[in-house]
């Protein structure tokens, strides 16, 4: 009587959870072969302005497998095997300083786990750490510890955002308007602020201080090479219209976040089309980073189907971004391949209708096949 009772209860149990999402057979991602670890940029550490960094709009971590019974609060597009860990660092810091704690966490992670390599998906600043990790891993093991670094939304040539922060004037305002964005942990132990945003302008802001800062530097310094990773790819972010994150959208009203006033395409957002007549037309960005900036690599594209599993591919016509400083016009201006959400829509800030747990399980299904 009791087996025919778990008989009977068996197709009950996996109905609901086929309904929850929790069944480990519909998950549509690979596994990847060796663990991921996810970078958070500017201003985040668990989380940012309330919401879980790398979570979806109820603080789920996108890359938390549903390995329990019957278990909801998990990512059931992931493999149910599937390491993946998101890192901590100084909120805000230089990517020196960022960059060093992040290879010190993921030594410490790989340790835990028991694996020898590592991903790493980092976004924004995170993934100006994730080179700076992959360099410092590599220095002290001999060997290439990375296997794809996979960037979101990163200005690996700086942002204007930055420099017009720069410009209030001394490091004490700067740092007291970095508190009135992101509040008090601005002021935390170990934090720099200033230093953090003369890290992510393009030039040096600060040439006569003795000290080189800024991302041309930086790149220089930290250049792609597959001795430190066997991989570098990247997703271009921009958005348009009112879906843009309000705060952001004030952003775009006062910089020309993408550098150089060109507009591409529909520079008057009327939907009719039209070349850009060199005005600030503001729409080659995320809010925060502009197209200009955000290629590393190889760009990917975003393939998003309705009912079944979304996924990335290769972007190949727009060629590898080997020279972090050389970029191709096309790479710095193409909107081909581009992600249409702003800079806080692809790691959980909402609300939205961007389904970040589908948006990063397809990085790790991409991930899985190359690492």
């Amino acid at each position: 009587m009791r087996n025919k009772t778990k008989k009977m209860l068996l197709p009950v149990l996996i109905g609901l959870a086929f309904l929850l999402g929790a069944n480990p057979v519909l998950a549509g991602a690979s596994k990847t072969s060796h663990p991921v670890v996810f970078a958070h940029g500017l201003g985040g550490m668990d989380d940012i302005f309330g919401f879980f960094y790398f979570g979806d709009d109820y603080g789920t971590f996108v890359g938390d497998p549903c390995d329990g019974f019957l278990e909801v609060s998990c990512n059931h597009q992931i493999h149910s095997r599937q390491k993946a860990h998101a890192a901590q660092v100084a909120p805000f810091q230089t990517s020196e300083v960022r960059g060093t704690q992040l290879a010190n966490e993921i030594e410490a992670y790989l340790a835990t786990v028991g694996a020898s390599s590592v991903n790493i998906i980092g976004h924004s600043q995170g993934g100006i750490d994730a080179r700076k990790a992959a360099h410092v891993l590599q220095a002290r093991t001999g060997r290439q510890v990375v296997k794809v670094l996979l960037t979101v939304s990163s200005p690996h040539r700086g942002s204007p955002v930055a420099k017009s922060m720069l410009d209030l004037g001394s490091a004490t305002q700067v740092v007291n308007f970095l508190a009135t964005v992101f509040g008090n942990v601005v002021y935390g132990s170990g934090n720099d602020g200033f230093a953090a945003a003369k890290q992510l302008v393009y030039d040096d802001y600060s040439a006569s201080d003795g000290v080189q800062t800024g991302m041309r530097a930086f790149n220089d310094n930290y250049p792609n090479s597959t001795a430190v990773a066997k991989r570098y790819v990247s997703v271009v972010t921009a958005q348009r219209g009112a879906s843009l994150n309000p705060a952001l959208g004030f952003l775009k009203g006062l910089v020309d976040i993408d550098g150089d006033g060109y507009c591409a395409n529909d520079c008057d957002n009327d939907g009719a089309g039209g070349q850009g007549d060199g005005s600030r037309g503001n729409l080659d960005d995320d809010g925060l980073v502009g197209i200009n900036s955000q290629q590393n690599g190889y760009r990917l594209k975003y393939n998003e189907c309705f009912l079944c599993f979304d996924s990335f591919n290769t972007y190949g016509s727009l060629g590898y971004a080997g020279d972090v400083n050389a970029p191709t016009a096309e790479q710095m201006k193409s909107r081909d391949a581009v992600v249409e959400q702003d800079h806080a829509d692809v790691i959980g800030v909402g609300p939205d209708t961007f389904d970040e747990k589908e948006f990063y399980a397809a990085a790790l299904h991409y991930i899985a096949y190359y690492d």
